[in-house]
Formats: structure tokens, sequence, C-alpha cells
């Protein structure tokens, strides 16, 4: 291969680091560059046929609307139903109610909350609002923002009802369980010890561990456990919601039978109004029927999958060679499910026809420019790979650290969320470079390595997400009006004090505090993927 052919084949990536990084343009606008610039490459130096270019380009645009962009609209309707409706208010007074040990909290509303939000909704919510509700319950704002961006580093992957998974595992040919399944064992580690450091975050330092280390070590089995198995018997969707319960679950048993008496952790709240146990069912239905509707329609009964998986329609939309009819299934889809949990969860709440169609709208409006965002990077990511390009990256990968490379392989995947703001983004860019990659060390027997190195780069995205600017941009987002909600409400906080908090808040105070943690998880990762490769065929025994 020639440095020429290598670097045009890395281009469209070269670009999206310098646009979004460097130029800071808009993400719609660098994707749909680097969308044109791919089929002008393909089509010219790799001499692919044009015509077969724009069909693999049109299956691109096919695989974001549906599914892609189907579930991704569904979550963040659902979400803003709840808001609409008052019931997040509900949820918030219910959470915030359990303890008054600000590590316990934080535990509850960083990782068990946060990520309940990532496995309904993603794009940022798992971040925005547990960090807002931290602050406004007086936590540290600067705190709050980190310990809720490492938090969220390893539910990622399984966010907005597992789509960053799912679509990885359909634009690369891969089984979704299986995939799942490898990326879940993947992250075991880092899913147990996670919320030792979101307490050691907040309390500040080791000896914050004192007198939680139990429930923090139950909270960190709380999502490892389950998800392992939720992916192995169900699959990624529910894998990050359902944990999350437990998460929840498991906290207030810890907090209400083991209660901590540390006055050095007590956090003084303003004396909320009492949640009925009805109150609480009415707030959370939306999502109760999204578990509900999720669990019935999925492999696990087949009776009622079988059929609904029946109502699909088979296009032949890419014409080049192995090309296979692109199916859409109508029903058996999360997106669908997601959207009848919401109109009926609404319903409850009392929410008019009106009022919901009315969000829906706002929530399509809203979304037009991640629309665009999602389209061309998924067609930028079908024309390298049907070009050529992809493989051509791969070998030059592989060529340069040897067997080495999955021990760098994290990078990549946490690059793609660093760029992109986006677990999705991150696998629909780098997915298939991953497949290559394993195709190139392993030509022969390619397929175990396929998923481990897929599973890899699914799990390094929620790890870069850590330092990404959109990530970062949201969290102060939805921190600094908490912040300055907190200041209204408790006038005793001197000027000088207030100066600094709001200081704190700044994205390059964030990203240089949140990068030590970063290095320590992609580090980790690194060595997980390099000596865990050896185990891959025990792990696919075991579990298949």
């Amino acid at each position: 291969m020639s440095a020429l052919t290598v670097l045009l084949a890395l281009a469209p990536i070269i670009w999206l680091i310098v646009a979004l990084a460097i130029l800071k343009l808009p993400a719609w606008k660098a994707t749909s560059v680097a969308a044109i610039g791919s089929f002008i490459i393909a089509i010219t130096y790799f001499q692919a046929d044009p015509m077969i270019m724009v069909s693999g380009a049109l299956e691109g645009a096919a695989l974001a609307i549906w599914p892609i962009l189907l579930v991704i609209t569904a979550a963040i309707f659902v979400y803003n139903l709840v808001v609409h409706t008052k019931a997040m208010e509900t949820i918030k007074t219910m959470l915030s109610s359990v303890t008054s040990d600000m590590r316990v909290l934080a535990l509850l509303l960083a990782w068990g909350f946060g990520a309940f939000m990532e496995g309904m909704a993603g794009f940022g919510t798992a971040v925005a609002i547990p960090a807002a509700m931290m602050v406004a319950v007086g936590f540290n704002p600067l705190k709050s923002i980190i310990a809720c961006l490492v938090a969220n580093s390893v539910p990622t992957t399984f966010g907005s009802i597992g789509i960053p998974a799912t679509t990885l595992a359909s634009l690369t040919g891969l089984d979704p369980v299986h995939l799942g399944t490898f990326i879940s064992v993947q992250l075991f580690l880092l899913n147990v010890i996670a919320p030792f450091f979101v307490v050691m975050i907040i309390g500040g330092g080791f000896k914050a561990l004192k007198g939680v280390f139990l429930v923090t070590l139950l909270s960190g089995l709380a999502l490892a456990v389950p998800e392992v198995l939720i992916n192995k018997f169900v699959g990624p969707e529910l894998s990050v919601i359902s944990a999350s319960i437990v998460i929840m679950a498991v906290i207030v048993i810890c907090a209400k039978l083991l209660p901590t008496n540390d006055a050095t952790y007590e956090i003084q709240q303003a004396e909320a109004p009492k949640v009925s146990a009805g109150e609480g069912v009415v707030a959370a239905m939306p999502f109760i029927l999204i578990f509900i509707l999720l669990l019935l329609t999925s492999k696990l009964f087949p009776a009622i999958n079988g059929p609904l998986a029946s109502i699909k329609t088979s296009v032949p939309i890419y014409q080049g060679e192995g090309a296979k009819p692109y199916t859409f299934v109508w029903i058996a889809t999360p997106g669908i499910m997601i959207f009848i949990a919401g109109i009926f969860g609404g319903l409850t709440q009392k929410a008019s026809l009106g009022e919901i169609f009315g969000t829906l709208g706002n929530t399509v409006k809203n979304l037009k420019f991640t629309y665009l965002t999602i389209i061309t990077v998924v067609m930028t990511a079908k024309l390298m790979t049907y070009s050529g390009m992809t493989i051509e990256i791969a070998n030059a990968l592989v060529a340069a650290t040897g067997t080495l490379y999955p021990a760098f392989s994290p990078l990549v995947g946490a690059l793609g969320a660093f760029l992109t703001g986006s677990g999705t983004n991150a696998n629909v860019l780098f997915g298939p470079l991953q497949i290559a990659s394993a195709q190139s060390l392993d030509p022969t027997n390619w397929q175990d390595l396929g998923f481990w190195l897929a599973a890899v780069n699914s799990g390094a995205a929620g790890i870069g997400k850590m330092l990404s600017p959109q990530s970062i941009a949201i969290s102060i987002g939805a921190v600094g009006p908490a912040l300055k909600a907190y200041f209204e409400t408790n006038k005793d906080i001197p000027a000088e004090e207030m100066k600094k908090l709001e200081g704190e808040i700044e994205a390059n105070v964030i990203m240089t505090s949140a990068f030590k943690y970063f290095l320590i998880f992609i580090i980790m990762h690194g060595a997980i993927a390099y000596f865990g490769q050896a185990y891959i065929h025990d792990i696919h025994r075991i579990f298949f």
C-alpha cells in the first residue's frame, strides 16, 4: 500500500478531526462535507463505480432513518413528554429524598439515575439531568459534572435502548446478542469500579469510601452482572435500562438498611413534598411501559416476536459485490414500541393528544440537525467501506502496530466519540474499521476477533465521551441555570464563593479535570482488549 492511498483513505476522518476539533464547525456541516468528500475520493482515486457508490450511500441513509433515527426520536420524545407533564419533577423528588449522605445520593443520581437516562434517552441527558439535579440539592458543580461524565462512560454503549450496539451489529452483520455479550464481558471490571470513582470524586479521595464501600461495590455489580445476563438472554436493547433499575433499587435498599451517619458528608436539603407510591408509578409509567413492551416483543416471547417480526419489507438498495437486500422491520422494532409507550404513558399522566403530538412535533423539529448529522455519518461509513477505504486504513494500522493492535483499538472508538459526541456515530465511523483490522490480523479465522474488536470499539466510545466537547457543552448548559437557581434560594453564599463556583464550570477546566479518569479507563480497556483476546473462544463457549 502506498502512503498516498492511506492518506486519501484517511481524508474523511482527518477532515472530521479538523472540522470538529479545530474549526469548531457544526457537526451536520462537517459530516455532510465528509460524505461528499468520501464519494469523490471513492469514484476517483479508488475507481469505484459511481452508481454503486450512490446505492451504498442510499443504503446508509436507509439504515440511519430506520431504525437509528426512529429510536432516537422516540426516546427523546418520551423524555420531553415526561418533562412536559411535570412527571420528571416527581421523579427528581423521589430520588433526592432517599438519603442525606452526599456519597450515596451521588451514586443514586449520577450512577443509577444517570444509567437509567442513558438507557432510556442518551444524547447527553444522562450527564445533563443528574448533574443539574445534584447541583440543585447542593453539590459542587464541577464535581457533579465530572462524576456524571465518569458514570456515563460505561452505559453509553447500550444507551437509547441499545442503539449504539444494535447499529454496530446492523452495520457489520454481527449478531447483536453475541456482540452485546462480548461488550458486557469486556466492560465488567470497568462497570464495577466506575461507581468507586464517582464516590471519590464527590467525597475528595479514597477516604470517602469509608462507610460506603459495600453499597458502592454492590451498585457496580448491579450494573455488571445484569448487563451480562440481559445481553445473553434478551439482547442489547434492555441491558442498561433494566440494570439501572437494579442499581437504584440496591442503593435505596442499602440506604435504608445500612444508613450512614457521617456528618462530614451530610448534605442539607430543603424539605420536599412526599410522593405517594401511586404518584411515583404514574410519573414512571412511560418508562414502565417501555420496559414491558420491549420485553414482550423480544425473542424471549417468540409467540409475540415471531408474527410481529414477520411484518417486514426487504429492498435491494446496495448494488455492489456481495449485496444483500436491506430489511425494514415495521413493528417489532424498539422505536415503534417506545412511541406506543410514550403515547399511552402520556395519557396516563393526563396529557391530551394535542399535547402529546405537539411534543412529538417539537421533538422532530429540534432534532433536524441531528437527523442530518447521523444520515451523513452513516453514508460516510458505507462509502468508505464499500470503496475499500476502510480496509486500507485497517491494513495500515495493523502494519504499524502488529499483534499489539488490540491494545490500541480502544483509542479508535474513543476518538470517534470524542469527535462526534455519540457512541452510535463512533460505532458507525469505526466499527467497520475494527472488523477490517480483525480480517487483516487473522485472514482465515477472523470472526471471533471481529466480534471482540467491534465490542472494544463500542465500549471505548463511552470512555471517549468523557472528553467530548459536545458532552461537556451539554453539561455546562444544564448545570449553569441549576447553579443560578441554587444561588437564588441560598442568599447566604458569599459572592466570592459564587464567583469561584461559576468559574469552575468552564469547558477547559472540566476537560482537564476529566482527563485523568479518561486515561485510567482507556489504559484499562486497552489491557482488557489485548490480554482478553486469548480467552475469546472460552467466552464464546461459556455464553453460547
